[in-house]
């Protein structure tokens, strides 16, 4: 399960989500609801997941860009969504960054963990890469469905790229979902983390095998022995 982190934020940074977060204002969970004056809590998810033991090992480079997403979703600000019309957003609450700079870094360490790559790192102009991973954040918010705490969803569209030529290779779809035990925001969190934990392992495994078969030789193509 991806590790959770819960660490004190300063007034002066995130004074403006304080004075910009609507109040979460669900029945029956007032522990959601923030203190006069208080400050929100920085939550941080990181990568935690164990990879799968058949994954191939690949020897390129790839480069993870930062995801696209709504003005909804890229935001520090932690969303709800009560019907599939709205989004809102807990108060008293936020990630250390924007959403798909979140989503980006746990990506990096998942790829990291599997050994199976030869070197993977954030989109950086400076930087050479055999293949990039471009994706859009479509889905990241907690969905309150009449039952008593909510299911995240988190989904990610992955379109991975062969260099130098741009060309696309390869295009997925992945959608995890994750109950919270309570509706409370540390369990809240802790399903935010189980689903994009899942999300992240099973993107990993998509590009290495989809990396390793465009790297794989041409069937037919092998050398004949000199007679």
């Amino acid at each position: 399960m991806t590790i959770l982190d819960i660490t004190p934020i300063s007034r002066r940074r995130f004074a403006r989500l304080a004075a910009a977060a609507p109040a979460a204002l669900l029945a029956g969970c007032g522990s959601l609801l923030p203190a006069p004056g208080q400050p929100p809590q920085l939550y941080v998810l990181r990568a935690g997941g164990r990879a799968a033991a058949d994954l191939p090992s690949v020897s390129r480079q790839l480069l993870i860009s930062l995801p696209v997403a709504t003005a909804g979703l890229d935001t520090e600000r932690i969303a709800l969504s009560r019907s599939p019309y709205t989004l809102d957003y807990f108060a008293n609450a936020a990630w250390t960054d924007h959403a798909p700079a979140v989503v980006q870094s746990v990506l990096v360490e998942t790829f990291e963990a599997t050994g199976r790559i030869e070197s993977v790192s954030r989109d950086v102009a400076s930087l050479r890469a055999d293949y990039i991973l471009m994706s859009e954040l479509r889905r990241f918010e907690a969905v309150y469905d009449g039952a008593a705490a909510p299911t995240v969803h988190a989904v990610l569209a992955a379109r991975l790229v062969r260099m130098p030529d741009r060309l696309i290779i390869a295009e997925e779809e992945a959608a995890q979902q994750s109950v919270a035990a309570e509706n409370r925001m540390g369990p809240i969190v802790i399903a935010f983390g189980a689903a994009l934990d899942g999300l992240a392992q099973a993107l990993a495994g998509w590009t290495l095998r989809r990396i390793a078969a465009d790297t794989a030789p041409p069937a037919g193509r092998r050398r004949s022995s000199p007679s």
